[in-house]
């Protein structure tokens, strides 16, 4: 049986890693080489890529209602290839520098959602698109009290437009066949639920 991922991080020589772009996100090029899988090492490589820090995704949950308090906003990187550039997701934030995963759900949930979270739950966490980005999501979900969740939210300083919305378990779960929901971390987030809610509501208890 073949040895499964033989490299590691040691196997990379970084030759150099240039700014291209420094705005609200942050663009760089790396020339590197790697070991070979048939030995020796590859040629310099250069790779554009996308540095916007890493986030959390959290998944709101109110075992008592059966209910997911979703939100919805514009997302005009999905204008390309939807009719319909208005996602329904779950509350999301970038992770800023010194702050704690935990703290950005519970800032995140109220900011987008106007709610107040608990038994925070790590789930997993995943890269983003690592053939171009850094950027890893790790993905939580949490105790939520969904009769409080209405209205629209989000920061006027960075121009947020956030829906909130009361989904009833199983109407996500078939969002999910139906293509309704459709970004990454909102699927993933939904996938896990269904693999794991009765461990994790065993835990909340």
């Amino acid at each position: 049986m073949a040895k499964i991922q033989q490299f590691s991080a040691q196997d990379i020589k970084v030759e150099k890693i240039e700014p291209l772009y420094h705005g609200f996100f942050k663009m760089v090029k790396y020339a590197f080489r790697h070991r070979l899988y048939a030995g020796g090492w590859s040629k310099i490589i250069e790779r554009e890529i996308f540095e916007r820090g890493h986030a959390i995704a959290v998944l709101l949950y109110d075992p008592d209602l059966a209910e997911f308090v979703m939100i919805e906003q514009i997302r005009i990187g999905a204008l390309a290839t939807s009719d319909q550039p208005w996602l329904l997701e779950i509350v999301a934030g970038i992770i800023e520098e010194g702050e704690e995963a935990e703290d950005v759900c519970k800032r995140e949930a109220f900011e987008e959602a106007g709610v107040h979270i608990s038994h925070l739950h790590k789930a997993l966490s995943y890269l983003a698109s690592p053939g171009g980005t850094t950027e890893r999501l790790h993905i939580y979900v949490a105790k939520v009290d969904a009769s409080q969740a209405q209205g629209v939210h989000g920061l006027a300083t960075e121009s947020e437009d956030i829906l909130v919305h009361r989904v009833p378990e199983q109407q996500a779960l078939n969002w999910i066949n139906q293509g309704k929901i459709d970004n990454a971390a909102s699927l993933i987030a939904l996938q896990w639920f269904a693999m794991n809610k009765q461990q994790l509501l065993q835990q909340w208890q």
